[in-house]
């Protein structure tokens, strides 16, 4: 996990919340949002959503969250890609094995979020493209974004849904142990990728060694993956998207994000 030990400063893990004096807050206006149950095989899900007011079949674009879940940092992610015309939905992927908001530091959160598989999480991530497009998004047009430990998993999507189109993979876990629920990595399926990935990584970033995001470009280069970049900002740490914490980097964030605008409106 890529998240450095201890509290994380600005996390208010109690309340679900992040609690920092430079958290961003996204206005909902001209947004349909709220949490919503998403049903599914395994069970319904709670996710957050939200999608531009006006009439029409925008694209969907999946939110996968921190290690800290669905906190109103991610939520405010959620409008920030709703105000740029998409149906975006952040699905609470540990709900079935417990409530991180109830956790306070990555000792604590580390064994919970062990428990939850990558096949548990495509699945979901599968059901919430089918609820948005029963809400009437456009599911052809389908997009991903994730964070940390989100951003792994928005690598292992683009190797799974044959529907997607694209992905923005935020400094991702390229590489690990295999386990049972943790079976492949990104590193490990670069060659089997269905859609463009846009790699956003800190040069700094001393959980995510540059050695293996040069690993991970050589891969994809031998697999001939050539639509899929990485983007390395090499003063940047871990986490340099989130405001809400001392690692926020703010031309690395603006800039990331830029990306990821055009990325998705190229693709989607």
């Amino acid at each position: 996990m890529a998240e450095a030990e201890g509290k994380q400063p600005g996390f208010t893990a109690a309340a679900g919340a992040v609690a920092h004096d430079t958290l961003s807050h996204t206005s909902s206006q001209g947004l349909r949002e709220g949490m919503v149950s998403i049903p599914s095989a395994l069970g319904d899900f709670p996710a957050y959503y939200a999608a531009p007011e006006a009439t029409g079949k925008p694209p969907v674009v999946l939110v996968v969250q921190e290690v800290f879940g669905v906190h109103e940092h991610i939520k405010d992610v959620v409008r920030r890609i709703a105000k740029l015309g998409y149906w975006a939905v952040a699905p609470e992927l540990y709900h079935r094995q417990g409530d991180v908001s109830q956790l306070s530091s990555i000792a604590e959160i580390r064994p919970l979020v062990a428990k939850v598989p990558d096949a548990q999480v495509l699945s979901d991530l599968d059901a919430s493209v089918r609820w948005a497009s029963a809400q009437g998004a456009d599911a052809a047009r389908l997009g991903i974004t994730g964070f940390c430990w989100g951003g792994r998993i928005a690598w292992l999507y683009a190797a799974h849904q044959p529907a997607l189109k694209a992905a923005v993979a935020w400094y991702g876990r390229l590489l690990g142990d295999h386990t049972p629920n943790q079976p492949m990595h990104p590193i490990d399926v670069a060659g089997e990728l269905r859609a463009p990935v846009l790699g956003l990584y800190g040069g700094d970033d001393a959980s995510i060694p540059l050695d293996t995001v040069e690993r991970m470009q050589a891969a994809l280069a031998q697999a001939g993956s050539a639509q899929s970049v990485i983007h390395v900002y090499p003063d940047a740490p871990h986490a340099f998207y989130a405001d809400y914490r001392p690692s926020y980097r703010a031309h690395a964030a603006q800039d990331g994000f830029a990306r990821l605008e055009a990325w998705f409106s190229r693709y989607l």
